[in-house]
């Protein structure tokens, strides 16, 4: 690769490595390679797809630690979560080491003759992975597509490619063939713009902004190839004056800062019934203050650094003029810190409606259930949500009601890789994950055979 650029750690602001950065030559290549490697493996028995997806699970397996300490020095995740991603890598991969024998057709009763249908693979699928949770997000994609009989050609986001690497290297360690699941390192303007134009990439996967979404979504629509898009969020954490006030409060700040508020499913606006508004500020206070922010090497530490300067930089331009009600701490000096904040906010404030993809939480009160409704789905987003209440008929009620792809009732729980994932309004296309997403990686072929005596 004739260009570099260089990996920074963010807990200490220091340079890694230096990463090749591909050309659009290179990218050529990769995919060339792809469509090679994907004829013969969509030729396997799906019981070989199977044991070999398998094979890279345990992979990936057995190497967890290393993966997650490559997470904790080239994404700032505290070290306990971040073997959770690369153990829930291992997990995907298992489940959808499945999929090649459940991917059946249908046989279609009709007139004079037998009526089938097939699940074609796409062919090679380009998927582009953000810089938040660079293992999970990439697993989503990669492990569904690949066990449907793609090919995979994979960009990591620059700031965070190094576990994607890594992952790629397993993937040949394994035994998969080379070219089937290749990891490209570069500029998203080269990259991944040559994943959306390019004749022999038939599908495209897209996590990030939903700015950059929208344009990737338009290219894709040029080329009439298909995209899966999961985008920005703008998640409202609902708690109604019949909710366990005590759990709702000391749950709230695991919901939005966890991984420094850089998530989109992050619940980033907090809805309070008014007759309960003060008391749940009163029981959230301590819970903010006691969140530990610190060097993400540390078992204790359940909040790293910012990923960059430049977003730190972002992160507090939210807070200027905000009405902070409170805050909490994090450590000074080298390092893109930056502390836990809890803001009192109107439904039109900024902080209210855009996505702040920092530990930066909007307070707002609400007067009764469609209050609520109304102000949870006052926003363009719709990807995440919680509703606390120990009342059902609630529960049932608001949940239908919440325009949001994913919502967890007296929990914060958003991602199971075996339920769909994904948003709704401008918070993406399509659904990843859960029983069908191996499907969302083909195409329906219909035959029809004759077999009326001519």
């Amino acid at each position: 690769m004739s260009s570099t650029f260089t990996v920074i750690n963010p807990a200490t602001a220091q340079a890694i490595r230096e990463i090749g950065r591909a050309s659009v030559d290179e990218v050529d290549e990769a995919i060339a390679q792809a469509v090679r490697a994907q004829r013969a493996w969509a030729g396997r028995a799906p019981v070989a797809r199977a044991d070999a997806l398998r094979a890279f699970a345990r992979a990936v397996e057995d190497h967890v630690e290393e993966l997650a300490q490559l997470e904790v020095l080239n994404s700032g995740h505290p070290i306990g979560s971040a073997r959770w991603e690369a153990s829930h890598v291992a997990q995907v991969l298992n489940f959808y080491a499945g999929a090649p024998e459940r991917l059946s057709g249908l046989q279609i009763p009709v007139a004079g003759g037998l009526d089938v249908t097939f699940h074609e693979p796409y062919g090679v699928v380009g998927i582009i992975v953000p810089w938040n949770f660079p293992m999970t997000i990439a697993s989503w994609g990669f492990a569904p597509a690949l066990a449907a009989g793609n090919a995979v050609v994979l960009k990591p986001a620059e700031l965070t490619p190094l576990t994607a690497l890594r992952l790629g290297e397993l993937a040949l360690e394994a035994g998969l063939p080379e070219g089937l699941f290749t990891v490209v390192t570069g500029s998203g303007s080269v990259v991944g713009q040559r994943f959306v134009s390019h004749p022999d990439v038939r599908k495209v996967v897209f996590t990030g902004s939903t700015e950059v979404g929208t344009d990737v979504a338009a290219g894709c629509a040029r080329n009439l190839k298909p995209v899966t898009l999961e985008l920005g969020g703008k998640s409202a954490n609902i708690v109604f004056d019949d909710a366990d006030l005590e759990l709702a409060a000391a749950s709230a700040p695991g919901a939005v800062f966890d991984n420094a508020g850089q998530d989109c499913c992050a619940r980033s606006r907090i809805l309070v019934q008014r007759s309960v508004y003060d008391r749940f500020l009163e029981l959230l206070e301590p819970a903010v203050r006691d969140w530990q922010v610190g060097d993400p090497a540390l078992e204790s530490t359940q909040m790293g650094p910012l990923i960059s300067a430049s977003h730190r930089s972002t992160v507090a331009s939210f807070l200027d003029g905000a009405d902070i009600a409170f805050h909490g701490s994090a450590p000074e000096g080298d390092g893109f810190w930056f502390a836990p904040h809890v803001v009192l906010a109107s439904p039109q404030d900024r902080l209210a409606q855009e996505e702040v993809f920092g530990p930066v939480v909007a307070v707002l009160p609400f007067d009764d259930e469609a209050d609520g409704i109304r102000l949870a789905n006052d926003t363009i987003y719709g990807l995440a949500g919680s509703i606390w209440t120990e009342n059902l008929g609630r529960a049932v009620r608001v949940s239908r009601a919440v325009k949001s792809g994913v919502l967890s009732v007296n929990s914060h729980s958003s991602v199971r890789y075996s339920t769909p994932f994904g948003g709704m309004k401008a918070s993406g296309l399509g659904r990843e994950l859960g029983p069908d997403a191996a499907e969302h990686f083909t195409e329906t072929k219909n035959v029809f055979f004759a077999t009326d005596a001519s």
